[in-house]
């Protein structure tokens, strides 16, 4: 094997490494199932936030998948999740009264650590964005489906 072929094979560590934190996202998003959901500005509770959960975990599997595979497809869907991740959190941080996140959660929160906290997130999340739209030519597999 040629040293073009033996790199073409290698993964790449930052590949490694998102797909890593996608398979932990998945993990997180999972063990919420029954807890309170934050969504577009509301909190759910019982049956829809079960689902919406769910439904979570269902893309975030698909992603650490689609990852794992390096399909094409899942690079533009990682971008569109990810800037979905950005607008839900600012929509609530906006729209969410410290009031509602207190009574349902059942004691105090502090504003500036939740503010913190969330706009870290979306930082966070806004770095790592820009990351997969620089590494396009990592997802090589140019199939529609992951099986």
């Amino acid at each position: 094997m040629t040293d073009s072929e033996n790199d073409e094979l290698r993964r790449p560590l930052g590949l490694t490494l998102l797909t890593g934190l996608y398979l932990f996202l998945f993990l997180v998003s999972a063990s919420t199932f029954g807890n309170p959901f934050p969504f577009m500005g509301h909190i759910y509770l019982g049956t829809p936030a079960k689902a919406l959960v769910f439904a979570d975990s269902l893309v975030c599997l698909y992603l650490f998948l689609g990852i794992m595979k390096r399909q094409l497809f899942t690079w533009y869907f990682l971008l569109g999740y990810n800037m979905f991740e950005i607008c839900n959190t600012v929509l609530n941080l906006s729209f969410i009264s410290m009031g509602d996140l207190e009574r349902v959660i059942g004691e105090k929160v502090q504003k500036d650590a939740l503010w913190i906290n969330n706009i870290a997130s979306a930082l966070a999340i806004l770095l790592l964005t820009q990351y997969v739209y620089r590494h396009k030519n990592y997802f090589t597999n140019r199939r529609k489906y992951l099986f």
